[in-house]
């Protein structure tokens, strides 16, 4: 089949590949960057970061490429406004936001003139989105690392989603190679997103611990936690998600008011952070569903090409 090219009001991604917006520091100027020249569209995190980091990683991606960069910003982060609009003042070329739903937003990307895309989980909010003026939805099954707006499985959203909209369908949730995009847009989506693929690349900012506890992953050891989000979350078991698993108090000593409502049972934003500097056993490691299908740390480059060429190779029948 031909690699179709995927269309977001007035951007065109050559490559119909979105790489997801992973909090707190994985998801930064270098792997969107690199995502973007291979000419697909990179997302960069904003969610737990200041609005001075945020503004810095924006530029260094633009100074990087002059492919479509993108931001993920949650909306349950108390900073969301402040974030969006430091955004757009920054002229990014589209929004998507998940963990919640902001009707403002649509408001604030139509003023801008910058095409704001929601992360949905049901063709009921993805025709709701529509109506408020999102460019296109992202349709993110139970599937997906981090945080999930749903249980059910991608694979019986997204044909739900695709019949009830007509704005641009972005499938989200365990997909790991060439021969995933591929079945997501013979079922009529028209791109998608992956994120774990792209957290073990050589541009993603995650220490080199994190990454390896990625690679050994099984599919035994990815798991669901109650994030204080109030959302259930995927993630990979590790000492810090066993005392969760029996209870312990882990509860933060010092609120950092990163969320506008917290459950307050741990502090999601630093055990994030502790997992991305190296801390695999005390952080909190989120991953897709899929991680153990990924064998190797590769390059976005090399990643790119495999994408290309297991869609290329894909054979109809097998859909």
């Amino acid at each position: 089949m031909k690699i179709p090219e995927l269309r977001i009001a007035d951007l065109v991604a050559k490559i119909p590949v979105i790489q997801g917006g992973m909090a707190v520091r994985i998801s930064m100027a270098p792997l969107a960057a690199a995502v973007a020249e291979e000419g697909g569209i990179g997302i960069i995190a904003g969610s737990g970061l200041p609005v001075e980091e945020f503004v810095a990683e924006i530029r260094e991606a633009r100074h990087r490429t002059k492919g479509i960069i993108g931001v993920n910003i949650m909306f349950a982060v108390r900073e969301f406004a402040q974030l969006v609009h430091a955004a757009f003042n920054e002229k990014i070329d589209l929004l998507i936001s998940g963990a919640g739903f902001s009707r403002d937003m649509f408001t604030w990307g139509k003023e801008k003139g910058i095409p704001v895309v929601p992360i949905v989980s049901s063709a009921k909010l993805a025709k709701l989105s529509e109506k408020l003026g999102a460019a296109a939805v992202v349709v993110e099954g139970a599937e997906a690392g981090g945080h999930l707006g749903t249980l059910r499985s991608i694979h019986d959203i997204l044909p739900e989603v695709i019949a009830a909209v007509s704005i641009p369908v972005i499938g989200a949730g365990g997909f790991v190679n060439g021969e995933d995009v591929a079945k997501t847009l013979k079922l009529g989506a028209d791109g998608v997103q992956m994120g774990t693929r792209f957290a073990l690349s050589e541009e993603c900012s995650a220490a080199p611990a994190w990454k390896e506890a990625m690679l050994k992953a099984t599919k035994e050891d990815v798991l669901l936690i109650h994030s204080p989000v109030g959302m259930p979350a995927r993630g990979i078991k590790n000492p810090f998600t066993k005392l969760l698993e029996e209870k312990a108090d882990v509860k933060p000593k010092k609120c950092l008011g990163c969320l506008k409502q917290c459950a307050g049972n741990f502090c999601i934003i630093s055990r994030l952070v502790k997992a991305q500097q190296g801390d695999i056993r005390e952080g909190l490691i989120f991953s897709g569903a899929n991680v153990h299908k990924i064998k190797e740390i590769l390059s976005v480059h090399e990643i790119f090409e495999e994408l290309k060429n297991g869609i290329l190779s894909f054979k109809e029948e097998e859909c």
